[in-house]
């Protein structure tokens, strides 16, 4: 083994440690979740900033990081990102309150996007050579895919033995890891030659998205009819808009349009968003209900996970040895068709008392179908553009992905929460409970037990109202139930019709090629 190929192979291997941190950050804190509502009285709305809140920020300056590397220096703007994502993760380490939190996430989030598109744009350094570059750039996916299966597996293994600030304190060592052996041993290298930085792409992009975002959440409990509500979502409307009339315009945009025109680069990535929305359904309500109403330990969220990681890493491994002798779109197709299958199963197996024989199971379904879909999309947009622009078609499609998380989070959990209030207020006027002690009520089943500040209960009162307790309580873990129920629907058919899409592009064109044997007897003269 040549020196050149030793170098190569550890610098791949220290970018996919930045890769798999950035990544894994997105599903690791959803088996903690339950842990910090009752630490620090979150709200179910609290929850999905926790969780948005990182997610947002990198979808939104992933694409920008990637241009400031690209003139910069890629290893420069890299690590500067790993040491930003560090500093994130030790505030929200030490954080005492909420917002505390997702301050941190927010760094987080930022540390990500400044730091993942540069592992691509490395690979193609590193390897100059098509052939070994095309294996580099697999094992990249097949790491990306990884790193979101074992977030609730490592999650569940720290929260066995510790509480959910130990999730960040693996993130600050396994960062700093990272950072040390990428300062020594990873080559700096740039492009800036004719790159410009797409400000106006980059805040009109973020405002519209952002905006769309508060106005999911923060909706929830405000009410979507409010004026301030309806103003945010015709904000991001308008800045969309904005933002294409820009895109399509700027010599060097953030997001370049003009490949969305290829039916293949645009179907991959919305296989990508809707990948990701149903892997968010999975991994953020499923183990909130496993924690909050079937009462699983850490251990055994972990356990019931391995199952869906282990068909994520096995099936994106054949995908890809697939992928190279057969058609992409096909198997793209079978992909969400078996993750759609598997979430609708899942929807039918899980109660209170479901077991984590009967939870694997149909999690690794689910997980076969995602496995194909995320290297199979990857794949297709980087065979859509030209070689020397993989990069751009990467960060493209983790963007997707990770605008699917985002909408995933928001939109499922605003449905959720409007089970679970609603449920709650409608039982509560049954039992004819006075309205003041109703509020004080749903604040305490949806933040963990905690009551609103400057109000006390003492022990003789919750004991003088067990029964009612009871009732209530039984009503919340219907509603959540409920809630879920309808959420993995959603995600389940948004799936199913990606499929179906794609199904209908594929044979469309397979039509207008005559490749079809029976059409083609049609059309014959």
């Amino acid at each position: 083994m040549t020196h050149r190929t030793i170098t190569s192979r550890r610098s791949l291997v220290i970018v996919c440690v930045i890769l798999f941190l950035t990544f894994l950050d997105n599903t690791i804190v959803s088996v903690v979740l339950s842990n910090i509502q009752s630490k620090l009285a979150a709200g179910v709305t609290d929850l999905q900033w926790i969780v948005d809140s990182y997610m947002l920020v990198f979808a939104v300056f992933m694409l920008f990081g990637g241009s400031i590397g690209d003139i910069l220096g890629r290893k420069k703007v890299m690590l500067s990102g790993v040491a930003l994502f560090v500093a994130g993760s030790a505030l929200s380490m030490v954080a005492n309150s909420v917002d505390l939190l997702i301050a941190g996430r927010v760094i987080m989030g930022l540390g990500a996007a400044a730091s993942e598109p540069g592992t691509l744009s490395m690979i193609r350094h590193i390897y100059p050579e098509r052939k070994t570059r095309s294996r580099a750039l697999g094992v990249w996916s097949a790491v990306s895919g990884i790193a979101l299966a074992f977030g609730p597996i490592i999650g569940g293994i720290i929260i066995g033995f510790s509480d959910w600030r130990g999730v960040f304190a693996f993130s600050v060592v396994f960062g700093l890891v990272a950072l040390i052996a990428g300062w020594e041993f990873l080559p700096e290298n740039a492009d800036p030659k004719g790159r410009q930085l797409d400000v106006s792409g980059l805040i009109l992009g973020g405002v519209s998205l952002s905006s769309v975002i508060c106005g999911l959440i923060f909706g929830e409990n405000n009410g979507y009819g409010r004026l301030w509500i309806i103003a945010l979502f015709v904000l991001s409307a308008m800045s969309m808009s904005a933002f294409i009339f820009v895109e399509s315009r700027h010599q060097d945009p953030v997001l370049p349009l003009q490949f969305f025109k290829k039916i293949n680069f645009s179907m991959a990535n919305f296989v990508a968003f809707t990948a990701n929305f149903g892997i968010f359904a999975v991994f953020f309500f499923v183990a909130l209900y496993l924690q909050l109403i079937a009462g699983f330990s850490g251990y055994q969220i972990a356990l019931a996970f391995i199952s869906m990681s282990v068909a994520i890493v096995l099936s994106s491994i054949l995908a890809g040895r697939w992928n190279s002798s057969h058609k992409t779109m096909p198997l793209m197709i079978f992909g969400c068709l078996l993750a759609g299958a598997g979430i609708f199963i899942l929807n039918t197996v899980i109660h209170p008392d479901v077991s984590t024989v009967t939870l694997a199971w149909s999690l690794a379904i689910s997980g076969l179908g995602f496995g194909i879909c995320l290297v199979t999309m990857t794949s297709t947009v980087l065979g859509s553009v030209p070689a020397q622009r993989s990069g751009m078609a990467a960060s493209t499609v983790n963007t997707f992905r990770e605008l699917g998380g985002v909408f995933g989070v928001a939109v499922l959990g605003s449905i959720v929460n409007a089970q679970l209030t609603g449920s709650l207020e409608a039982k509560l006027r049954a039992l004819h409970l006075p309205t003041n002690f109703q509020s004080f009520v749903i604040y305490a089943i949806t933040h963990g037990g905690h009551t609103p500040k400057g109000v006390h209960v003492t022990i003789g009162e919750l004991v003088s109202h067990a029964y009612l307790i009871q009732q209530v309580t039984n009503a919340a873990y219907r509603a959540f139930g409920n809630g879920l129920s309808i959420a993995l629907d959603i995600a389940g058919t948004l799936l199913i019709s990606a499929a179906l899409t794609a199904s209908v592009v594929y044979f469309h064109r397979l039509y207008k090629a005559g490749t079809i044997p029976i059409l083609k007897l049609k059309r014959a003269p």
